[in-house]
């Protein structure tokens, strides 16, 4: 189930109130304790909790909780609470006697089946029990997968709810669905064990300082922000979460959820909400709060497929190749950046464009939440001659800065031409002059800087949220689902959207800049003729180097680009057929190799005639053709299901006849051949697209086999040497009558068999691709720079 670890920390009646008289015992449960998220972040809050409620009058006991056995779970436990830290405004030796206590105090316990959970129920039974303590409630920290929650809810309504008397808060960490429908599952699975005011949906940028402090601010200023926070007098809003790092090592995650449901449809969207939400009369009443978010998620016009630009960083396929041991060539459209333009139909926001923006492998780790106001000034004089920053010309902006980049903290900035902001001094300090650095243009001394007295980890804001019972800083259940409702006509919409390559870091450039137009978004600059590169070594046009392979004409590049010509090419040899004779035949071939041309076609190629396009197969594996082996399946998978080609057009090979496979007495062979007679005329197709394996064959025509390399042209049986099982094929003087053969060969896999073929005759026997030599029409070989160059 969970795959994490139990642990137990009792810190009970550690040190006694300042009344000296117990206010209740709090029992604290995280799952998924030895995981990634409690190694960095939450046991490390939970200490903080610990530090700043030692004198609270609470009792507590803190367990962590997997299914790790007990002697490896308390080792990886310890390792990690031995590592926690105290910030540096705290009395050393203080810290040293909170922490050996933490550490004295913490016990490991497995946690999985039912009898797990009545046992910890029982053990914290007797606790309360020997201790004479009265139950305050208890905290149960979910930080485990979703698909997970359901069998851990059941476990904890059915066998460790708290007495009579006390309360249940239990913690779930995102992702919470991945579309409207997937979250309305899980949002009923849940309430079929707890009530909406027993669950804590987290979303930590709520817990970071600068966006927790939007709410206030706007409160404290209300008397000055209420005539100008409306479109007559904001240009636009901006909410920022750039990032350096690549998604390598998560691309399971990011395949399943991309930058969109990532970060946009959560962190993202909730920092706007707090921006351009009606400010309740009482901004502390949770109730208030959740509908005045309501009301302004509500009031958002609707999102199209012209609402976003998507971007992915170059590697990105390569990084999901490796990690989910896709086909080499797999193209994944999931987007790795975003930027979205979103606009509301209310009074106060009409017109006002709202801007979110998100994504990997950028120029700079930032975030931030920025109000641009409209500014009509003009002054005549000299910017010299002015007040640092208080020139009514000077842009006119309120900046809520997450943390990292230029500042590197958490701070909120105001233009000094707009007005001073009233800040809580208790925890929000005016910062000091730092002449070295610029934000958005502007130097720093044009702004208003505040910082926070006590800068706080958002998990520990989360942390002492959750002991606090204020869910104000949680997603309840109406926000979750209407944010969902929102972003799934999008991620529809989208969902097979090509993204545009960028590469990375500050070689992005221009390239991911993009710009309001009529009905959405649109990137500034042209997508490039030609994808993007490492390196720039080798020439960047394939024209540059196009020669000869074996007399034939060599088209070659690195890959991406390369298949991009392919697929061009194909779709011309389409055009030129159908214009010539209204219909154009073309027969692919099986593999890994041609699935990156397969997807290529279906994203970017919408002219290519398929109506009048017959598709056939160079060759068949004898398997059903609903298996994943089948090369017919691999082809509808990757293109013929994302294109319009008419069904009868569509002829993938008889290899399964009267549920028998490949016998040679049902005839399969010959069927198709008949059908190829039939349909094509000459039996000539008008392309042929074939690849080239490490031992020369192609097709399924293999080295040294007994039909197929020569005499009649026809379709034959094969055996395949490294999978004694028959194949189907189409014979080598079947495919030398085509107009056109092209000839796919990619990575440095093949630069051996590349090298070998460049040097041999026409030698079928040996390497059946040296006879493919079409008798009437031409071979072009497409060899990306990794086979030919290695």
């Amino acid at each position: 189930m969970l795959g994490r670890v139990l642990c137990t920390v009792l810190f009970v009646g550690a040190l006694p109130s300042p009344a000296g008289a117990s206010q209740g015992h709090i029992s604290v449960v995280l799952l998924g304790a030895n995981g990634d998220l409690a190694k960095k972040y939450l046991w490390q809050g939970l200490f903080q909790l610990y530090r700043d409620q030692v004198s609270s009058g609470h009792s507590f006991t803190f367990h962590g909780a997997a299914l790790a056995a007990l002697e490896p779970g308390q080792r990886l436990m310890f390792d990690e609470l031995k590592r926690l830290s105290c910030p540096p405004d705290e009395a050393p030796n203080r810290c040293a006697v909170l922490k050996d206590q933490f550490l004295k105090l913490s016990q490991y316990h497995q946690l999985g089946s039912a009898e797990d959970y009545r046992a910890l129920n029982r053990e914290i039974e007797t606790l309360l029990g020997q201790e004479g303590l009265k139950e305050a409630g208890r905290i149960f920290y979910l930080s485990v997968p979703p698909f997970a929650y359901a069998e851990i809810a059941r476990h904890i309504n059915s066998s460790c709810r708290p007495r009579a008397g006390a309360w249940l808060r239990v913690v779930l960490e995102k992702p919470f669905g991945h579309d409207l429908q997937s979250a309305q599952q899980l949002a009923a699975e849940l309430a079929g064990f707890f009530s909406e005011e027993e669950m804590y949906r987290v979303d930590h940028y709520l817990g970071k300082q600068a966006v927790a402090h939007i709410l206030p601010f706007r409160d404290q200023n209300r008397q000055v922000l209420g005539p100008i926070w409306n479109h007559h007098h904001v240009e636009r809003v901006e909410v920022v979460l750039k990032e350096t790092v690549d998604a390598k090592g998560r691309t399971r995650f990011y395949e399943q959820y991309g930058v969109i449901r990532d970060v946009l449809q959560n962190h993202l969207t909730e920092a706007l909400l707090f921006l351009i939400m009606e400010l309740p009369a009482n901004t502390s009443s949770a109730q208030e709060l959740v509908q005045c978010k309501l009301q302004a998620l509500q009031a958002l016009w609707g999102l199209q497929r012209s609402s976003a630009v998507l971007g992915q960083y170059q590697d990105y396929d390569r990084q999901v190749q490796e990690e989910l041991q896709e086909a080499r060539g797999h193209v994944s459209t999931t987007p790795t950046f975003a930027g979205v333009l979103i606009q509301s139909q209310s009074p106060r926001w009409e017109g006002v464009p709202f801007l979110l923006t998100s994504g990997k492998a950028l120029d700079e780790r930032v975030g931030y939440a920025r109000v641009l106001f409209k500014n009509t000034a003009y002054c005549p004089q000299s910017g010299t001659l002015r007040d640092a920053g208080r020139s009514q010309c000077q842009p006119k902006q309120i900046i809520f800065y997450f943390g990292h980049g230029a500042l590197g903290a958490p701070a909120v900035l105001v233009s000094r031409n707009l007005f001073q902001p009233v800040m809580p001094k208790d925890s929000w300090r005016e910062a000091g002059p730092r002449s070295d650095l610029r934000l958005f243009g502007q130097p720093l001394s044009d702004f208003y800087v505040y910082s926070p007295v006590r800068e706080r980890d958002a998990y520990s804001v989360v942390i002492s949220n959750i002991y606090h019972g204020r869910k104000d800083f949680f997603i309840p259940v109406e926000s979750l689902l209407a944010s969902w409702a929102f972003w799934t006509p999008l991620l529809d919409s989208t969902s097979r959207q090509p993204p545009r390559l960028y590469p990375g870091g500050v070689e992005n450039q221009q390239l991911l800049d993009f710009q309001m137009v009529p009905g959405g978004v649109a990137f500034a600059l042209a997508e490039p003729a030609e994808l993007l590169h490492p390196g720039g070594q080798m020439p960047r046009d394939f024209r540059a180097i196009q020669s000869k392979f074996r007399q034939s004409p060599l088209v070659s590049d690195w890959a991406e680009e390369l298949i991009a010509q392919l697929a061009s090419d194909v779709e011309e040899a389409a055009v030129r057929s159908v214009a010539r004779s209204g219909q154009f035949h073309l027969a692919l071939s099986g593999g890994s190799s041609p699935v990156g041309l397969f997807q290529r076609l279906a994203r970017h190629h919408y002219g290519f005639p398929w109506q009048q396009s017959h598709v056939w197969l160079v060759d068949e594996r004898c398997v059903p053709l609903t298996d994943s082996e089948s090369n017919f399946q691999g082809l509808h998978r990757h293109l013929l299901q994302h294109v319009r080609v008419p069904y009868l057009n569509i002829h993938p090979m008889p290899v399964h006849l009267n549920r028998r496979l490949c016998v040679e007495e049902d005839g399969g062979a010959q069927l198709y051949a008949k059908d190829i007679v039939a349909l094509v005329a000459n039996a000539s197709f008008d392309l042929v697209l074939l690849g080239v394996g490490e031992d020369g064959h192609t097709a399924s025509l293999f080295p040294r086999a007994e039909s197929g390399l020569e005499g009649a042209a026809t379709v034959v049986l094969t055996e395949s040497p490294a999978k004694p099982h028959q194949r189907m094929s189409l014979s080598l003087p079947l495919i030398n009558r085509a107009r056109q053969v092209f000839v796919l060969v990619l990575g440095k896999g093949k630069h051996d068999i590349t090298t070998l073929l460049s040097r041999v005759g026409h030698e079928p026997r040996k390497w059946p691709i040296s006879g493919v030599s079409p008798s009437s029409g031409q071979l072009v070989w497409y060899v990306d720079y990794e086979a030919l160059l290695g």
